[in-house]
């Protein structure tokens, strides 16, 4: 073959390839589908307290800022969020308050991620243990262990007699209406701190020795939820050493968690904004969200 013609193809050639290779790396690259993705449970997921406020449905106290929030904002997923304060099981099947659907109304066959806290707000367990141990505590100006001394073991019975069951009903409802969706179901972050700390008494009006009571309260609620997520197919995220150390007896910028008194949330007792955050993260950590 001449040199010129054998020049020319290989220019030819090489002119080719260079227009298959722009051509590959022009062509725009296809979005990823969104996840379709439900968020149901209490205030601790509907970010109850924190600012700015879902103004959509005022009843319910849901946040823009609550974790299924910071979990849309960071995976780009379609966000249905039907979070709401004082949510119980029961609410995941039947309305919560007069015109509000059932929470697992918002799951669909299409739902590819389903997250949750639920669990606390059956048998008043947060909400009665912390008023009771609360108002014996102030009786006995820090003292002690009154709540403990009264109450024993009735919390914890109502935990396992009640919750527990509630909680498989309530998660397999989930599970029935979105069989092949993710579940994640949040453990939720102390409250308390392990030990007694009379430091916290003017913030969390509780009696010394009533703080490892409450703090071995919540630990049993979340064992059972663990229990009950991974007997009904879910996935448990765990808060129990992330969140040590950043409970409600904390500074402000260390806790997720507001106090009773003088802490910066319209809602005691509930994660800031700081707490939200974090929770987001966990969940995307366990379940591999980018």
């Amino acid at each position: 073959m001449p040199t010129s013609v054998l020049r020319r193809a290989v220019a030819a050639t090489s002119a080719l390839a260079g227009a298959l290779t722009l051509g590959l790396t022009a062509a725009p690259a296809q979005a990823a589908t969104p996840l379709n993705y439900a968020a149901l449970g209490d205030s601790y997921s509907a970010g109850s307290g924190v600012l700015p406020v879902d103004t959509s449905n005022l009843i319910c106290l849901r946040s823009t800022a609550d974790y299924p929030h910071v979990i849309a904002a960071r995976t780009g997923a379609q966000l249905t969020d039907v979070t709401c304060g004082a949510a119980q099981t029961k609410d995941f099947t039947a309305s919560q308050y007069p015109g509000l659907a059932p929470q697992t109304d918002a799951v669909t066959e299409d739902t590819d991620l389903v997250t949750l806290t639920i669990g606390g707000n059956d048998n008043g367990t947060f909400v009665n243990a912390m008023l009771a141990c609360g108002t014996a505590g102030v009786l006995t100006a820090g003292h002690g262990s009154p709540c403990k001394d009264m109450y024993g073991s009735t919390f914890d019975d109502a935990i396992d007699t009640n919750t527990y069951p509630a909680l498989k009903s309530a998660l397999n409802a989930v599970r029935d209406k979105a069989p092949g969706a993710r579940v994640a179901v949040l453990g939720y972050p102390w409250i308390t701190p392990a030990k007694a700390d009379p430091s916290c008494f003017a913030q969390l009006p509780v009696a010394t020795d009533d703080v490892p009571y409450l703090h071995a309260l919540q630990a049993h609620l979340n064992a059972v939820v663990q229990r009950a997520a991974e007997e009904t197919g879910a996935t448990y995220v765990d808060f129990s050493q992330v969140s040590a150390g950043h409970d409600a007896c904390q500074a402000v910028g260390t806790r997720w968690i507001e106090p009773l008194l003088f802490g910066t949330n319209i809602v005691p007792v509930h994660p800031n904004a700081l707490g939200e955050q974090r929770m987001a993260e966990q969940t995307m950590s366990v379940l591999g969200l980018g």
